[in-house]
């Protein structure tokens, strides 16, 4: 090496490059700075997102020493909760659990977002994907698609259906379906949903694309009925429950997933912790169990491969919305 190349400039740039390096290893060493980390999760108590969260959070917490605290920050189809953690301060101590709404198809519904869905967050992990299930309230009297089809096209505009959010996956599908068949059905978007489970199972909105996890004892009990799955596949936790596009909706599918991000500009090192440790997690022979039994397939997805496939997801889903109309209410 020629040391007589070596400006001061040079010089000042090599030494403030080494002190970086040394702190990002000092702030993987330390993390997470015997601090509690924060888990947002930007919709109501009992819904899927939040119960994803909690069981992740509950094993984080042991692995990582210190409490993992969860925060339910509702509103604007979570994008409120979402974006308070894209304006944290980005050290690894404040979470979001997003989902197919914050981090995908918010940003094609709503005219305004007060951050970018992808570059305003640094991705850790996938937590799992949920089956959607068209289900209905019994009082409606239809047992098949078809019924319902029928039903909708005889009493347009007549009948209601819930779901979690504006831009939620249960809205996107209900959309959807909607376009596929030509039905006429008003959307009624709740605050997360566990509060659209109470209505539905009053037979207030009578009819729900849902996440499986949240109304799989209902259907069980005979409180709901269920009447197709949204996933290309019928779904192993509801044996004789065929698919909506193998009930006379052709190539129709539609899905729930849901995420770990942290803030854009985290640290490496304390990325590749999380990362490391929710990976491990997913892979827990115990919360598998759990997560396959409720209708959750535990995520297998981690950081640039989360960001590539939240991009696919956004173009993916840009000419659905587009095709179906898909807006804010």
């Amino acid at each position: 090496m020629n040391y007589k190349n070596f400006t001061r400039r040079k010089v000042l740039q090599i030494a403030a490059l080494a002190l970086s390096l040394s702190g990002l290893g000092l702030q993987a060493q330390s993390y997470p700075n015997s601090k509690p980390v924060k888990i947002i999760v930007p919709f109501a108590p009992g819904g899927t997102t939040d119960i994803l969260a909690r069981l992740i959070g509950k094993h984080l917490q042991e692995r990582l020493g210190v409490p993992v605290n969860m925060e339910n920050r509702t509103g604007a189809g979570g994008s409120i909760g979402a974006d308070t953690v894209a304006k944290s301060i980005p050290d690894g101590h404040t979470l979001v659990m997003g989902s197919i709404g914050t981090h995908a198809t918010n940003s094609l519904i709503y005219p305004k977002m007060p951050y970018d869905s992808v570059s305003d967050f640094a991705p850790i992990a996938m937590a799992g994907s949920a089956t959607l299930v068209l289900v209905v309230h019994p009082s409606l009297g239809v047992n098949t698609v078809n019924g319902l089809i029928d039903l909708l096209r005889n009493k347009p505009n007549i009948y209601s259906y819930a779901s979690g959010g504006v831009a939620a996956s249960q809205h996107l599908a209900g959309e959807l379906f909607k376009y596929a068949t030509g039905v006429s059905m008003q959307h009624i978007a709740y605050k997360g949903s566990a509060g659209a489970l109470t209505d539905l199972l009053s037979g207030r909105v009578p009819i729900m694309f849902a996440d499986l996890p949240l109304v799989l004892p209902h259907i069980q009990s005979g409180a709901l009925r269920a009447l197709a799955v949204a996933d290309p596949e019928p779904s192993p936790a509801l044996p004789g429950i065929p698919t909506v596009s193998q009930s006379g909706v052709p190539g129709y599918v539609a899905s729930a997933w849901y995420a770990l991000f942290a803030p854009a500009k985290t640290p490496g090192p304390v990325l590749v912790r999380l990362q490391t440790e929710v990976v491990d997690i997913l892979k827990l022979p115990e919360l598998r169990k759990v997560m396959l039994d409720q209708g959750v397939r535990p995520g297998n997805i981690y950081g640039e491969e989360l960001r590539k496939f939240q991009e696919n997801e956004i173009s993916r889903w840009r000419a659905s919305i587009k095709a179906a109309n898909i807006q804010t209410e």
